[in-house]
């Protein structure tokens, strides 16, 4: 297993309604995820930029070289008034660089 960090960005306002929208991932979704072996998957917020951290363990392909499927393009529509988003609302992601691991 490989892991993988990216950010994202919140619009301002909208923490609340984020966490809302992920307390409720839609359970094809997160099945989705697992068939991919996307696992310990984590998104932490900095408040002071609303900027998303995410990282998640990948066998394969992360969880945003999902979007050719019908389920994430529907939950990038879903989740696009809240995020800065690529124009086929795909959320804005930079791949992060590891700088540090202590397993």
């Amino acid at each position: 297993m490989q892991r993988f960090a990216f950010k994202m960005k919140l619009k301002p306002g909208f923490v609340a309604e984020y966490q809302k929208r992920h307390d409720a991932i839609w359970p094809e979704l997160a099945q989705l995820l697992k068939e991919a072996d996307v696992s310990d998957y984590s998104i932490f917020l900095d408040e002071e930029t609303n900027t998303l951290f995410a990282v998640q363990k990948q066998a394969g392909a992360s969880s945003q070289d999902l979007g050719n499927t019908a389920i994430v393009q529907k939950w990038w529509a879903y989740m696009a008034d809240i995020m800065d988003t690529n124009p086929d609302n795909s959320p804005v992601s930079i791949p992060l660089k590891e700088v540090f691991y202590l397993p």
